[in-house]
C-alpha cells in the first residue's frame, strides 16, 4: 500500500476504501473526484491549492526576483502535497489580503509562516507546528555580560517600536534604540552602538546562513517558542487530519530537518 493510500485512511474508512479503488486504476488516490474533491473539500479536486506571499524570503520568494518559486514554507508544501498524492498549486497572494482569500474559499491553505495563537485559533484550524522559533538575545560575540533577559536591564537594545520584542527589551528593563528593522539593528550591534538585539531565532539563522557568524552569537532565547503552522478554514479538518499525518512522516524520515538546514543551517521543525 502506497503512503498517499495510507495517509488517506487515517480520514475515514470510506475514504480508505475510495482511495483503494482509484489506485487500483493506476491513479492517484487524492486526485479522484470522490475522495480528494468531496472529502477534503478542495477547490480543485485532485490539487492542493496553497497560498503564500512569494515575497517572503527564506520562506517564500522567487530566486533572483524572476525565478522559480522557492523558500522553506513552499517546498514543505510540496513535499505534504506529494505525501497525499495532490498536484499543488500556489496562490501569490499579498499578506493583508491572504486570511480575506482563505475565508472566501479561493485556497485551500495557508503556507506562509502563520504563528499560531490565541485569536487565531478561534477562527481557524491549524496543522501541527512546522517551524518552532524562540525568542533570542543576539550579541556581539564574547560579550559575556549578558546571559539571560534580566542582564537586559540598563543595557541599550536595538529595536522595530511595532514589533513585541520591542515590548519584551522595554519589560526586560532595557533602554530601547528604535530602527526600521532587523538589518539596523545588526548594523547597530555591529557598530558597539548597541548592546544587543531581540529577535526571532529564525531571522537570526537566516542572518548566519546569508552573512556567516559576523562575530554575532546568541546569548539566550525565550522558554515559549513561536510556532507556525498551515491554516485552514474551519471546514476543513478531513485535510487538517491528512496533513498532519503527512507531516509526522516527513518528520520521522528527517524532510524536514533537511528543509531546515537548507534554509537556516540548523532543524527548525522541532
Amino acid at each position: 500500500m502506497s503512503r498517499a493510500r495510507t495517509l488517506l485512511g487515517l480520514v475515514a474508512a470510506s475514504a480508505a476504501a475510495l482511495a483503494l479503488a482509484a489506485c487500483s486504476s493506476g491513479a492517484p488516490a487524492a486526485s479522484d473526484d470522490a475522495s480528494g474533491g468531496d472529502e477534503y473539500g478542495l477547490v480543485k479536486a485532485g490539487t492542493l491549492t496553497v497560498a503564500t506571499e512569494g515575497t517572503y524570503r527564506p520562506f517564500s520568494y522567487h530566486e533572483d526576483g524572476s525565478g522559480d518559486l522557492t523558500g522553506y514554507d513552499v517546498e514543505v508544501a510540496e513535499a505534504v502535497a506529494d505525501k497525499l498524492g495532490l498536484e499543488i498549486e500556489f496562490q501569490e497572494t499579498q499578506w493583508d489580503a491572504i486570511f480575506a482569500g482563505l475565508d472566501a474559499g479561493r485556497f485551500d491553505v495557508i503556507a506562509n509562516q502563520v504563528s499560531i495563537n490565541p485569536e487565531r485559533e478561534e477562527q481557524y484550524l491549524f496543522s501541527e507546528p512546522y517551524t518552532v522559533s524562540p525568542g533570542v538575545i543576539v550579541v556581539k560575540e564574547g560579550d559575556s555580560s549578558i546571559s539571560s533577559f534580566d542582564d537586559l536591564a540598563g543595557k541599550t537594545t536595538a529595536q522595530s517600536l511595532t514589533s513585541n520584542w520591542y515590548e519584551l527589551a522595554q519589560e526586560s528593563g532595557a533602554n530601547v534604540e528604535a530602527v526600521e528593522g532587523w538589518a539596523q539593528a545588526v548594523a547597530l550591534l555591529e557598530q558597539g552602538r548597541v548592546d544587543a538585539t531581540i529577535n526571532d531565532e529564525l531571522t537570526y539563522l537566516d542572518y548566519v546562513k546569508t552573512n556567516g557568524q559576523s562575530g554575532l552569537e546568541v546569548a539566550a532565547e525565550t522558554d515559549d517558542p513561536s510556532l507556525s503552522a498551515l491554516a485552514f478554514t474551519k471546514d476543513k479538518a478531513a485535510l487538517v487530519v491528512a496533513i498532519d499525518a503527512a507531516l509526522a512522516e516527513l518528520r520521522e524520515e528527517g524532510v524536514l530537518a533537511e528543509l531546515g538546514d537548507k534554509y537556516f543551517g540548523a532543524d527548525v521543525s522541532e
